[in-house]
């Protein structure tokens, strides 16, 4: 259940669906604290009448919340009233939280309800035993720290006005406010492994409060697991829940048959983005008590003597640069359309991925790269500066991240850190070194199916990618620098070692994860780029010499272009801010395919 006319109205958890759920974005209340002082006079409870209104879920920032200022506010509250419906009486409640930059106290009906810090990742409170029968209030206090160097804040700028690569900053909510009715024992997630090479699908399902309303051993737990495919069911299963753990490998019966044409024709792909349906439903001696929808991709992404494999094939990853930025909206994708659009174009553009660029991207983006069939680097906001505080604030975000996106199918590599970002010592400080070998092997401790990328772009410690961010625009230079392994990273394209002291290169596949950055300027205002087109004509030019020395080359896996979209001051996208393309997406697809296009004519 939710409005149509809400902004932001559609399911914010596609991978995990209920039916019973209300969507709490719209109008609230808000206001600043620049002074601190709204705890002290409990805002929370009995404070006065809040002075502002906002538009959830897009940040006091932006233009579509209604409030557009830029300036600093640390400190911010929000409030509304709503009303229990009819068909959440009896259940428990949870009120979810998509995002909130950067940490936020929560009450409900003047009692706390939830702590939490990281402003990238979901949290959640049950709220049950907080609510009255109507007129229920919701308070949320954020607060930001702005001019923090070691906060994990990805591209959001500290000083007053955007500059360089930095951007506008987004303090408090900004991704959906949502409410969901579960019973008192309900599944709390389900992990989804593919395993392509025995066509099956391993499933890991966690339970919440699994002995509510008795003791252990009070009536029999089961999940019931139907899947399907285009409508087929291909798999059906019943096994009982024991405790709050359980977990099942099940096969998927083919009708095709099995090998070369067979269950390969229901493989992920970005060519072929085939999904399978499933459903899980909880039940207690028989009864139904809980009912969840998602899907899944059998996909599998590998390495093998310094390639890449996708469903054990070879696969060479054409990738955009994404920094998942709207003029209007900052952070938040304005609607759903406009992310689809932002999927599809990059598609039509002759990119089978995109690396989400400082950002842990909304579901709803990989929702749509997992139905449209994209591939999907998946980058942690960072830092700029080390402390132990930072150390213990990354680590914690990029975990829930992890926890989060598991499932998705599009999203194949993991990238804690990028250009030494938040260990900027990391070639001779052994702490920095420590700390991104830490999460590299976290990160495998917690998913073994998908490559890691110790630190993005130069300055490696151990990885499982070799990536390199190259902004050379001469053809010849990156045509001789990518013609051999030994070449590429001996190379130091930014004045750093592509491999920090004490590690080196053990034949890892070898991609230019940024490079390009060419400025070709179609809207007025000032701006930049790392190189220069004067026209057309000259940006095909310029791109293909970019492109076309690394598809040609022996050693080269695959490359990230800089970037899909200007965003404020960089100039340097494939379309401007507001998404108008800079050339017809057929050439940049003729030159992605190793071709040298004609410049469009006039009518075009």
């Amino acid at each position: 259940m939710s409005s149509l006319n809400l902004p932001r109205a559609e399911y914010p958890r596609p991978q995990f669906e209920r039916n019973d759920w209300i969507n709490l974005n719209g109008q609230w209340e808000f206001e600043f604290d620049d002074r601190d002082e709204g705890e002290r006079q409990r805002w929370y409870a009995d404070g006065p009448s809040f002075t502002k209104s906002i538009t959830v879920p897009y940040c006091f920032q932006s233009k579509l919340s209604g409030i557009g200022d830029t300036s600093v506010h640390d400190i911010v509250w929000y409030r509304r009233n709503w009303d229990v419906p009819p068909a959440f009486v009896g259940k428990r409640v949870i009120l979810h939280f998509g995002a909130v930059d950067y940490a936020a106290k929560v009450w409900v009906n003047g009692q706390q309800v939830a702590v939490h810090e990281g402003g990238h990742t979901p949290f959640e409170a049950d709220i049950t035993l907080a609510l009255t029968d109507k007129d229920n209030r919701i308070v949320v206090r954020a607060q930001d720290y702005a001019k923090d160097l070691a906060l994990p804040r990805g591209k959001q700028y500290w000083k007053d006005k955007s500059e360089g690569i930095f951007y506008t900053r987004t303090t408090g909510i900004w991704q959906t406010v949502w409410l969901e009715a579960v019973g008192d024992t309900c599944l709390k997630s389900v992990r989804l492994t593919p395993d392509i090479d025995r066509n099956s699908i391993h499933m890991q399902f966690h339970l919440s409060q699994p002995y509510a309303n008795g003791a252990r051993g009070a009536g029999t737990l089961a999940v019931r697991t139907i899947v399907s495919f285009s409508g087929e069911i291909v798999a059906e299963d019943v096994f009982s829940m024991r405790g709050e753990t359980e977990s099942r490998s099940i096969c998927l019966t083919d009708s095709y048959g099995s090998g070369v044409g067979g269950a390969s024709r229901r493989w992920w792909t970005p060519e072929s983005p085939r999904l399978y349906d499933v459903e899980f439903t909880l039940e207690r001696d028989g009864r139904p008590i809980d009912h969840v929808r998602s899907y899944f991709g059998m996909r599998k992404i590998s390495i093998d003597n310094g390639r890449l494999y996708l469903n054990n094939s070879p696969y060479y990853m054409k990738l955009v640069l994404d920094q998942g930025y709207f003029p209007e909206s900052l952070l938040t994708p304005p609607t759903d359309e406009a992310i689809r659009y932002d999927v599809e174009a990059t598609k039509a553009m002759g990119f089978n991925g995109a690396r989400k660029h400082q950002k842990i991207e909304d579901p709803r983006y990989l929702y749509w790269c997992d139905k449209l069939g994209l591939l999907v680097w998946g980058e942690m906001a960072n830092a700029y500066t080390y402390t132990e505080a930072y150390a213990r604030r990354m680590t914690k975000e990029w975990l829930e991240a992890i926890e989060r996106d598991y499932n998705h199918p599009c999203l194949v590599v993991w990238v804690p850190l990028n250009e030494s970002w938040g260990v900027p010592n990391i070639s001779n400080d052994k702490q920095q070194q420590m700390h991104a070998q830490a999460l590299y092997y976290t990160t495998k401790s917690l998913d073994s199916t998908r490559p890691v990328v110790s630190n993005d772009g130069w300055e490696h410690a151990v990885s499982d990618l070799c990536t390199i961010h190259d902004y050379e625009w001469r053809k010849h230079v990156l045509t001789e620098r990518y013609a051999s392994a030994e070449s590429a990273v001996q190379s130091e394209p930014a004045r750093r070692r592509i491999f920090a002291p004490g590690f080196r290169y053990e034949g890892q596949p070898i991609l230019v994860s940024e490079f390009g950055g060419i400025a070709f300027k179609k809207t007025s205002g000032e701006g930049w780029g790392y190189s220069g087109a004067k026209d057309e004509a000259d940006f095909i030019n310029r791109l293909a010499d970019v492109v076309h020395p690394l598809l040609n080359s022996p050693v080269v896996r695959g490359f990230c272009y800089t970037q899909l979209t200007d965003v404020e001051q960089e100039m340097n996208g494939l379309m401007t801010y507001d998404r108008k393309p800079k050339l017809p997406f057929e050439i940049i697809r003729q030159i992605n395919n190793g071709k040298v296009p004609e410049p469009p004519s006039p009518a075009q």
